[in-house]
C-alpha cells in the first residue's frame, strides 16, 4: 500500500471554498469542520445535534440524513447563500442497532423485523447525500468532489453486522458511480477508512482500552478529508488512517481483486452487457 503524509501546503486551495458536510456536530465531522474552518473554507454544517461551536465562515442547517426533503433543503440553502458547492462531505453515520441473534418477538411470539436504522443512516442518507451532490456539482462548470465515508470495516471483518455492511456498501457506491462520471461530468469521489478513532461511535470507557491498539483523534481522519478535496488528482480513492499515518488502499485492494478475478476490461465487459440487452430488447419486439 502507498503511505504518504499530508502536509498545510497541499491544503491551501480550500481556501474560499465551499463545503457541505452531514453529520458535522461531533466526532470526524466536527474535526473536519474546524479544519475547514482554519484553512478558510466556508462551510455548511448539517446535523440532528446543534453545532457546538460558531464561526462566520460557518452556517449549521438542522438535518436528517434519512429525511429526503431535509437533505435536499440543505443543499438548496448552500446554493442560494453562495450559488455553488465545490464540495461534499457525506459523514452522518450512526453504531450498530442489532446483531441479528437478539431475537425480539411481538404479542404472538412472532419474530419482528430487525432494526434496520444503520442502513437507512449510513447507506440511504449517504447514497442520497450524493445523489443529491452529483445534481447540483453536475450543473457547475467547475463540478466538485464527493467524500464519503467509509471505515477500516470496508474491506476487513468487523462484527457489527448492520454497520460492517453499509460500510461495504459505501466503498462500493464509490467504485460503481466513479467509471460513470468520469471524464464526461467532473465530479470526483472519494472514500476515507479510519481505523478506530476517539468518536460517539467508540462507547465511553474504551477509548483508554483501546489506547494500546492505537486510537486517533478525529483531526487525524479530517486531514485524510481534507487532502481528498483539495488535492484534484485524487478520484476513486480510499484513504485508510490509522495512529497518524495514511495509506491509500483502493489501489492496492483492487490490484489484489484483479489477481483473483483475471486481466478483465470493464469498458468491454459493459459493452458486451449493453448490446446483449439491446439485442435481448429487439428480439422482445419482433416477437422471437
Amino acid at each position: 500500500m502507498a503511505a504518504f503524509e499530508i502536509h498545510d501546503a497541499d491544503l491551501v486551495k480550500l481556501k474560499d471554498q465551499v463545503v457541505l458536510l452531514t453529520g458535522a456536530a461531533s466526532g470526524i465531522g466536527l474535526g473536519t469542520v474546524k479544519l475547514l474552518l482554519e484553512k478558510e473554507a466556508y462551510v455548511v454544517a448539517g446535523d440532528l445535534n446543534e453545532m457546538p461551536i460558531q464561526h462566520d465562515r460557518l452556517t449549521f442547517v438542522k438535518t436528517n440524513v434519512t429525511d429526503w426533503k431535509d437533505l435536499s433543503s440543505i443543499f438548496k440553502a448552500v446554493k442560494a447563500k453562495y450559488g455553488k458547492i465545490d464540495h461534499v462531505f457525506a459523514n452522518a453515520g450512526i453504531g450498530s442497532k442489532t446483531t441479528y441473534l437478539d431475537e425480539q418477538v411481538d404479542e404472538n411470539g412472532d419474530l419482528l423485523e430487525p432494526n434496520h436504522l444503520t442502513y437507512d443512516v449510513n447507506l440511504k442518507g449517504v447514497v442520497n447525500t450524493c445523489a443529491l451532490a452529483i445534481h447540483h456539482m453536475r450543473r457547475q462548470e467547475s463540478g466538485g468532489s464527493i467524500v464519503i465515508t467509509a471505515s477500516a470495516s470496508s474491506f476487513q471483518r468487523f462484527r457489527t453486522v448492520d454497520y460492517t455492511t453499509t460500510k461495504h456498501a459505501v466503498l462500493g457506491f464509490m467504485r460503481g458511480i466513479v467509471p460513470l462520471l468520469q471524464p464526461s461530468i467532473p465530479i470526483r469521489v472519494n472514500c476515507i477508512a479510519p481505523s478506530w478513532t476517539s468518536t460517539g461511535l467508540v462507547p465511553e470507557g474504551a477509548v483508554e482500552q483501546l489506547a494500546g491498539i492505537g486510537i486517533q483523534t478525529p483531526a487525524v481522519v479530517a486531514r485524510s478529508v481534507a487532502v481528498l478535496m483539495a488535492d484534484d488528482q485524487r478520484d476513486g480513492q480510499l484513504i485508510y488512517s490509522v495512529q497518524g499515518r495514511y495509506i491509500e488502499a483502493e489501489g492496492t485492494l483492487l490490484k489484489a481483486a484483479a489477481e483473483i478475478v483475471g486481466d478483465q476490461n470493464e469498458d468491454l465487459v459493459m459493452a458486451e452487457l449493453m448490446k446483449a440487452r439491446s439485442d435481448f430488447g429487439s428480439a422482445k419486439q419482433d416477437g422471437s
